[in-house]
């Protein structure tokens, strides 16, 4: 087989491969976007490409006064942003120390973060639903995004303290040679070179509170806490419900503040997930 058959089989067999991929991600997302437009609401009655589109599902989660969906997306907004903000300003510090000095126990330390990434959350629940209601923030946003912040660490850590490691420390000399101190080096050097891998951090905590499911179903209970993934899930789960289509018309508006984050850190990303790997 000559070199040129070789090679043009292979780009055959990739293009082959990504374009299977195409079709399992895209089906599904085709299916829900025709689901959001059918005027009805079962499942076994929707259209891939509906004859009479509409809109009605839309309109009903904005307009409806018996639609908590603005309630819910105000919830996970705001539950995204803090987690997003204080994981970045807690991983910072984290893995500034952990990159930057030698203290006892850092060795260990590194290997606790990595055993923790090795269990599921669900292992914990239980010890979380006890915990928070014991300091009484059960059914609230406040301790559902205190256990979000805590939960990232450890891989959080890890990421950005691997991207630390490939900033020289000679800068660190130097700036301290001219009378930077801790936070000084901290603040005007580490972090700004940092802004990729913070970015995916940012990224990734932002996301998820809108994918989220197991965590806020086992911490919240009012309606008026539930963030997005929990509420829409009672659109199918109650006995007589069979809200499919408005359940696609509110799973389709989640993307919109995910792809406006992502829009705006997308030039941090590759090299972020890159470079936040090469060193341990």
């Amino acid at each position: 087989m000559s070199k040129k058959l070789k090679s043009n089989l292979e780009v055959a067999l990739i293009y082959l491969f990504l374009a299977f991929m195409a079709v399992i991600i895209g089906y599904p997302l085709l299916w829900t976007v025709g689901m959001s437009l059918n005027p009805g609401t079962s499942l076994y009655s929707a259209q891939l490409i509906p004859d009479n589109w509409s809109l009605v599902h839309y309109k009903w989660l904005f307009t409806d006064p018996s639609s908590d969906y603005l309630t819910w997306y105000k919830n996970s907004v705001l539950v995204a942003i803090a987690n997003a903000f204080f994981s970045v300003v807690l991983t910072s510090f984290v893995a500034y120390a952990f990159s930057r000095y030698k203290f006892t126990g850092r060795k260990y330390g590194l290997y606790a973060f990595l055993l923790l990434q090795m269990f599921p959350v669900i292992m914990g629940m239980v010890a979380i639903y006890v915990m928070l209601n014991m300091i009484g923030l059960l059914d609230s946003l406040v301790g559902l995004t205190l256990i979000y912040i805590g939960g990232q660490i450890p891989f959080n850590a890890w990421l950005v303290k691997g991207y630390f490691d490939t900033i020289p420390k000679e800068l660190d000399e130097a700036a301290r040679i001219d009378g930077a101190g801790h936070l000084s080096v901290f603040f005007k050097i580490m972090l700004p070179l940092a802004k990729p891998i913070l970015g995916v951090v940012a990224l990734f905590n932002f996301m998820a509170p809108f994918v989220d499911f197991l965590l806020p179903r086992i911490i919240l209970r009012n309606p008026e806490n539930f963030t997005l993934a929990l509420g829409l899930f009672n659109f199918i789960s109650n006995q007589f419900d069979n809200n499919f289509t408005r359940f696609a018309a509110g799973s389709i508006l989640i993307a919109v503040p995910i792809a406006l984050v992502y829009l705006f850190s997308q030039r941090y990303l590759i090299s972020g997930l890159t470079a936040g790997g090469t060193k341990g």
